[in-house]
Parts: structure tokens; sequence; C-alpha cells
């Protein structure tokens, strides 16, 4: 490989949509990314093409057992599959990451034959978002009756399947609590056509996940279909991913995906610079010795928190599988990583930004779309700066609040 071409992360000879390697698959899904990209930001969805082409590559069953189809990943791959996807697009890796995790956190709670029946397929695919405002599932012989309104769906638009956290409520209008006290929430699973589709997507980027609201009135759930999500005692899915919350698995995959969006810009930054020459300079941007320091130190930068990230999972992961547990070491760690790759690479997503100078804001240049998706993905609770707090309320010995780890 060429120097110039360092860290660019591209499609390799003889990568295919059915290639073994998981992370092959998803370099060879780039260039169809790249080209879509415009119609699914104007769509506001992921197109057909890419929909299929997802399918088809096996990348909505990641993290599942092979007795449900899938691929197990360990973290690490996972979530480095996630940032092949970003490069190409963010709002597709968005869907996976937001689908895979989903799946995964309930098919480790539910029977094994529901499991089967909900996600041992090659279409499975679930989306699920916030509650918005007030919702309740209320008990009733064989399940829950469940009303409420959710927004912030990721891949409703192409998901059969629809979920949703719901506060368990008891007739006499008291919340249950759960087994640490606390009032429970229950995860609830249904088909998409039972719910009221309330759309209203709008967004500065990572438009195409169509993120949808909706809500559904008096619903019965069957218990089959519902579970109590980050429960390790009641995991009927015991390989070493399910020692990790929901929450961390979001995370490691929203990171990779900030990743990804930041590699893609620093892509076109550098493309620009080799033949472009600034209106206001005197010499091609290659030969000018700002824009030379620059890309390096962003190219240091850049694989520098690629390398702690992926370096933390793999370290997370060698726990998980060496030992059957994770400790609040070590999930601290990765809440530590995940965060600090997050925000990091929106600085260099920025810098990418500001380096393209006009080129950067027209909308027929990948920079203005891609600057708009680094900036949505900025905002996930995931990269929240309150995350650093509780990993230092951790090292210092002070006692936790709520921790998303």
């Amino acid at each position: 490989m060429a120097a110039a071409e360092i860290g660019r992360i591209a499609p390799q000879p003889g990568d295919a949509i059915s290639a073994p390697d998981p992370v092959a698959r998803a370099r060879a899904l780039q260039p169809l990314l790249a080209a879509e990209g415009p119609a699914i930001d104007r769509a506001m969805q992921l197109t057909p093409a890419v929909t299929e082409a997802l399918h088809a590559a096996g990348l909505h069953r990641l993290l599942l057992p092979p007795e449900l189809g899938g691929d197990a990943l360990p973290l690490d791959v996972y979530a480095q599959v996630v940032e092949a996807v970003a490069i190409g697009d963010a709002s597709t890796a968005w869907c996976v990451n937001q689908s895979n995790v989903s799946v995964l956190s309930s098919a480790t709670y539910l029977a094994p034959e529901v499991a089967q029946r909900l996600f041992g397929h090659s279409r499975a695919a679930l989306a699920w978002g916030a509650r918005h405002g007030k919702a309740k599932a209320v008990p009733v012989p064989g399940g829950y009756r469940v009303t409420g309104a959710w927004e912030f769906g990721s891949g409703s638009r192409h998901s059969a399947l629809l979920g949703a956290h719901v506060p368990v409520v008891l007739e006499d209008g008291t919340l249950r609590p759960g087994p640490d006290g606390r009032p429970e929430d229950v995860t609830v699973i249904f088909p998409k056509e039972q719910a009221r589709i309330l759309g209203g997507w709008a967004a500065i980027g990572l438009r195409g996940t169509g993120s949808d609201a909706y809500e559904v009135t008096d619903l019965f759930v069957p218990d089959a279909h519902a579970c109590f999500r980050d429960r390790l005692a009641e995991r009927r899915i015991t390989t070493p991913v399910t020692l990790f919350t929901s929450h961390l698995c979001y995370a490691a995959g929203f990171s990779a995906t900030a990743l990804g969006v930041a590699r893609a810009l620093l892509n076109e930054y550098v493309a620009l610079a080799r033949g472009k020459q600034a209106r206001a300079g005197a010499q091609p941007m290659a030969e000018n010795h700002s824009i030379q320091s620059e890309v390096a130190q962003l190219e240091a930068k850049l694989r520098a928190h690629r390398m702690y990230l992926f370096g933390t999972l793999q370290e997370a992961w060698a726990e998980a599988e060496g030992s059957g547990t994770l400790s609040m070491r070590m999930r601290m760690a990765v809440r530590l990583a995940t965060t600090t790759a997050m925000r990091e690479a929106t600085d260099i997503s920025v810098a990418c930004y500001r380096a393209g100078g006009t080129t950067s804001v027209l909308e027929s240049n990948p920079f203005e779309r891609r600057f708009r998706d680094a900036m949505a993905v900025s905002q996930h609770l995931q990269g929240t700066p309150w995350h650093l707090e509780t990993v230092g309320r951790h090292l210092l010995g002070v006692p936790q609040r709520e921790a998303f780890v």
C-alpha cells in the first residue's frame, strides 16, 4: 500500500458480499453505499438496493448465535463491520447497529422457539425508539395491554417488527417494582402493521435512518413477545456478547459509526487536497505545508482513537470469554473508550469539513452530507459528556448514581 493510502479503508481484491469474513462483506458494500448515499438522504430511508444488499450480506444477524443463523461476532469485530458500513453511508450503519443490538438484546431473553420464529430468518430486522410522553403496559392474563408513543424509531421504514420499552403499570395505577426495587420496564415486540406510524422524521443528518415516531393504543402483546432486557440471570442465550449490556453494545456500534464517518471525510479531504488549488492560495493544496501537517495529524488522531476503541473492546471480550463475567472495571473502560472515540471522531469530522472550504457547503459534494451525518451522530446519548463523569466517579471511588454500563 502506498504511503499516501495509509489509513484508507476500502474494498480489497477478492472482497464479496458472500465472503466468510463479515468485515470484508461490509467493505464490499462501500461502493454501493457511497453511490446510494444521496438517494438515501433524499428519501429519508434506505433504498431498496441497499436494503436487499444488507440482507444478502447477512448484516442484520451479526451478533446472534449460529443456531439463529447469526455470526456471533466478537464485539470488536462487530464494531469494525459497522465502521466499514459507515464509511459508505452513515444512515445505513446507524440502522445496522440499531437492528443488530435490538435483535440480540431481545432474543437473549425470549424463549428459543420465539426467538427462532421472530429472528431466525435472513430478513429479520427490528426497530424501536425512545418513549415519548406517557406509556404503560398493563398486565393482563397471557400478556400486556400496551399504550404509548415512541420516537426515533431508526430503521422502522424497512423493518417488519417494532418494539417498545414500557413501564409496567398495575391496575391501580402504581408502577410495578422490578427485582432491584426500581420501577420495571418491559420490552414488547409486535408486527409493524399493528402500530400507527406518526412519521415526522426531519433532521439535520442521518436522514436516511427514517427514524419515525409511532404509537399503539391498548395493543395486546402476549407474554411470549415480552421480555426484561439486561437481567443477566434470565438469559436464554449465554454467548460472551450477552454479558455486555445493551447500552454498551449500542455504544460500540455508534462510536464505530462516528469513526467511519470521520474516515470517509478524511478520505474526501485527502482526495480534494490532491487536486485542488485554494482560491486564495498561490500553490496547490497538496503542496501547502500547513495542510500536509494537518492531514498527518488528523490521520494519527483517527488511527489512535480507532485502535483505542477496538483494543478496549478486544480486552473486554477476552475477559468475558475467558471468565464468563464482565467486571465493572471493564464496563467502565468500554464506556470511556466508546464515548471518547465518538467525541474525538466528531472533532476530526469538523476539521475535515472546515478544511474543504467552500467545496464543503455544496450539496453536490459528499462533504456536506457526511458533515451533517457526523453532527447528528455526535448528539446521541452514547456520546454525551456526562458518561465521562460516570467513569471519573468510578475511578475516584465516588458512589455512582445511575450508570449506563
